[in-house]
């Protein structure tokens, strides 16, 4: 009996052993720090994302991750074009904090970066794809990077200082890539943080050979300020970006006819939309031909003009646009896949945005620039394991990322990040302090697309703009009246009170900001 009860006791024991090491094993598993997916895409707009809005394309992928993990519902850019937000993402300051206030500038790489504090911490770190920042990458084990904005068709890259071209579509080889790394070039030791920065759907919509015409069946509606005259918005009035003036025929819809008869009054545009067919391979212009063809051969022969032609330009826009992202979301469908095959899906924060959001028709427009809603929002998702799951309807700007991404690795975050991090409200809380109100600032003009210099706040209901330079006009918007932001308030009666505090709340944020502007102007 006692030779019994000590077999009994010693297998006891045993399984306590046990027991004990597989929990110590798992404790030590769950203290292991996250990989890090950033996936970022340029000038996507958030309603063509069916997570937030359902009627033009379905993206099964992209939602996917809002649906295991959170959308953010009030998500904005602190400078809506592309290499001054790609400076506030990788900073976490505003622009004339981190020195990048327009694309004409020089992105200077020795100051402080996410992933150089996450080198330092033990993180290898990756960027794949778009970087448009003049400079080369620094903070990175690894990158392979686009040349400026980067090709469609057969682009060149360059992989750690080597230039390289390869044949394909520039989605398809940036996922490739950037999954190439995954498998066989990191150490896998290490946790890692991967930037997987697309091209697409940047301007000029190029979609892939096996995308072409897949939404012609459809017929968009015309946004219902397509036709919008800017009355009481004189920056809106001047800019250069409208799909009835601006969009080019060659450039931008493809309309490169083999006789050379389709002429536009922006010969650099023509020439450079003709360049660019002359990038593909025999396959691929035979796909393209196939396609294209018979739309230049209707397009020659109608000769449309005035209204005709503005709605012709919008559904050709539309259908290319949304061709580019259906192509986007497929490759993003490879990137879940594979990291759900590979075991990194429930130790991995995934992260999909874009650098912007983008008009698609709303004013009249195409492209971005403007502190109006449809670029200043931009879409940001978020699956983070154990996570939240739904929606977060705070206020959060792309200074935030890198603070998140820091203490998500629990470093430390340096003072002078002017960003939040968003990892208490991707673990379902509710901070009390939490931001009311966002600071925005707009630089790049003299510049493409003529979009005045501006600046401006906006709280749950309100913004107020002001444009500067060579004018000086306030712009007021009541977005819960008025989200189409056709009706300029400013200076109306009635809203001295409104006025008052939203200027108040642009100098604290100035201040806290340490953005001069104000002080400038006033010289």
């Amino acid at each position: 009996m006692e030779k019994k009860q000590a077999i009994l006791l010693a297998g006891v024991t045993a399984l306590a052993a046990t027991s004990s090491a597989c929990q110590a094993k798992q404790k030590a598993e769950n203290k292991k720090p996250l990989n890090i997916v950033f996936i970022m895409t340029d000038d996507h707009s958030l309603q063509t994302i069916s997570a937030y809005d359902k009627r033009f394309i379905q993206t099964p992928n992209i939602d996917r991750i809002a649906n295991e993990g959170v959308l953010f519902a009030n998500s904005f850019v602190a400078n809506s074009i592309s290499g001054p937000s790609r400076a506030c993402m990788l900073t976490g300051k505003h622009s004339h904090k981190n020195g990048f206030i327009d694309n004409n500038h020089h992105f200077d790489g020795a100051q402080q970066t996410f992933p150089k504090l996450l080198q330092k911490a033990g993180y290898q770190t990756a960027v794949v794809g778009k970087w448009h920042l003049t400079s080369n990458p620094t903070g990175f084990d690894y990158w392979n990077i686009l040349i400026g904005q980067g090709d469609y068709y057969n682009p060149f890259f360059i992989d750690n200082g080597v230039k390289k071209q390869y044949t394909g579509y520039a989605t398809n080889i940036t996922t490739e890539l950037a999954l190439d790394w995954l498998g066989n070039k990191r150490d896998k030791n290490k946790p890692f943080c991967l930037l997987l920065h697309h091209k697409a759907p940047h301007r000029t919509w190029m979609p892939d050979t096996c995308d072409l015409g897949m939404f012609d069946d459809k017929v968009y509606p015309l946004p219902a300020n397509f036709y919008d005259k800017y009355e009481g918005r004189l920056a809106a009035a001047q800019q250069e970006m409208s799909i009835i003036e601006d969009m080019d025929e060659v450039y931008d819809l493809k309309m490169a006819d083999k006789e050379n008869e389709v002429r536009t009054k922006r010969k650099g545009l023509e020439g450079a939309g003709r360049a660019m067919y002359n990038r593909m391979n025999p396959d691929q212009k035979a796909a393209w031909d196939k396609y294209y063809d018979p739309i230049i051969k209707d397009f020659k022969e109608k000769k449309r003009t005035g209204k005709e032609l503005a709605e012709w330009k919008y559904q050709r826009y539309m259908h290319d646009y949304l061709s580019v992202i259906h192509s986007v979301d497929r490759n993003i469908g490879v990137v879940l896949e594979y990291l759900e095959k590979n075991n990194l899906l429930e130790n991995t924060l995934i992260i999909y945005t874009s650098d912007q959001g983008f008009y698609m028709g709303e004013h009249g427009w195409f492209d971005k620039r403007f502190m109006y809603e449809e670029s200043f929002r931009t879409p940001l998702l978020m699956r983070l394991p154990g996570g939240k799951k739904g929606k977060v309807d705070q206020l959060v700007q792309n200074i935030d990322y890198a603070p998140t991404f820091l203490e998500l690795a629990g470093v430390n975050i340096p003072n002078d990040i002017q960003g939040e991090s968003l990892l208490p409200l991707l673990k379902g809380k509710k901070p009390g302090d939490w931001r009311s109100s966002l600071y925005y600032h707009f630089y790049e003009y003299p510049g493409e697309h003529a979009v005045k210099r501006h600046y401006g706040v906006r709280d749950s209901r309100y913004k107020l703009i002001h444009f500067y330079n060579d004018i000086d006009v306030w712009e007021l918007y009541d977005l819960k009246e008025d989200p189409s932001e056709m009706n300029n308030l400013y200076g109306k009666p009635g809203t001295e009170k409104i006025t008052n505090r939203l200027k108040e709340e642009l100098k604290k944020l100035q201040k806290q900001y340490d953005d001069p502007i104000e002080s400038k102007l006033a010289k």
